[in-house]
């Protein structure tokens, strides 16, 4: 099949979005958060860096613009979808494909843990790829984080979102995200997807991010309760480290002794810490 050919069957192709669209007299829905991606090499590019060649889970696969072009690199893509307008648009969209599963749910109210470990049973490997939704991508990333089945995940984001994931201490946009995604991940920016790659298009432009699954995590670290650290070691940026982890540990004493056990100078600011400055005092903290 001719390039030309393949351009003109594929979804993202701007005109095969607009055919589609119009034929199910569909709408973008806001309160989804749904936009339609319409730039062909950007879907392509995104399915040949996921990493998808075993399981591949897309989150939101709209009328199936991303999803085509992961059933083409993926031994099996699990796609779930909360909008039921959407179910019969796919099955048409996507009937080329046997290597499809589309699940009618609200992904953060699955069971995706035992999803996931059947996936990984059958399967080998099991990445995460999508579009996510502006109104809830930490919420959707931090469920996947839970999961350490999951070796890659490559999702666009607004790009706000991915540069506070990828920032690197004394960074503008270091903060208790940065660390909470490179605790476990080593996070890549891969490519910028401007406004008009979709329909509607966005006020602010897109990111493609990746976060690569490190082997060995600290077996002494409870992830939850060192983001939670984390999280009140930036509560304030403004302040030093030492004020925020003397109102977090309500004792000025306990904040001193931790900070000198982790050799961490009082004055710093939570935002010049690294990830393993950030690991080493948790773990002062929970000694004392």
């Amino acid at each position: 099949m001719s390039e030309k050919n393949m351009e003109y069957k594929c979804i993202a192709v701007p005109s095969r979005t607009k055919e589609i669209l119009a034929k199910y007299d569909l709408r973008a829905k806001k309160g989804f958060g749904q936009n339609f991606l319409v730039d062909p090499v950007i879907v392509r590019r995104c399915a040949e860096e996921a990493q998808a060649e075993g399981a591949v889970i897309e989150i939101g696969p709209g009328i199936g613009s991303l999803t085509e072009q992961l059933c083409l690199v993926s031994k099996h893509v699990c796609a779930y979808e909360i909008d039921e307008r959407l179910l019969p648009v796919l099955e048409d969209t996507l009937s080329p494909y046997e290597n499809k599963e589309i699940i009618l749910q609200d992904f953060l109210k699955s069971d995706v843990h035992e999803k996931v470990k059947e996936l990984k049973e059958e399967y080998g490997k099991v990445s995460v790829a999508a579009n996510l939704p502006y109104y809830i991508t930490t919420e959707i990333l931090f469920r996947l984080f839970e999961m350490e089945e999951i070796s890659c995940i490559t999702v666009m984001v607004q790009k706000e979102v991915g540069d506070r994931f990828a920032a690197k201490p004394n960074d503008a946009e270091y903060g208790a995200l940065s660390v909470e995604g490179q605790y476990a991940y080593e996070v890549k920016k891969l490519f910028t997807v401007p406004g008009r790659s979709f329909n509607p298009s966005p006020a602010v432009d897109s990111v493609v991010i990746q976060f690569k699954r490190k082997e060995d995590l600290p077996a002494d670290i409870d992830m939850n309760d060192f983001f939670t650290v984390v999280r009140a070691l930036f509560q304030q940026r403004r302040k030093t480290v030492y004020n925020n982890l003397k109102e977090y540990l309500g004792s000025a004493e306990e904040a001193k002794a931790a900070l000198e056990a982790a050799g961490i100078d009082e004055k710093r600011r939570a935002q010049s810490m690294s990830v393993s400055e950030m690991e080493n005092l948790y773990r002062r903290i929970r000694n004392l």
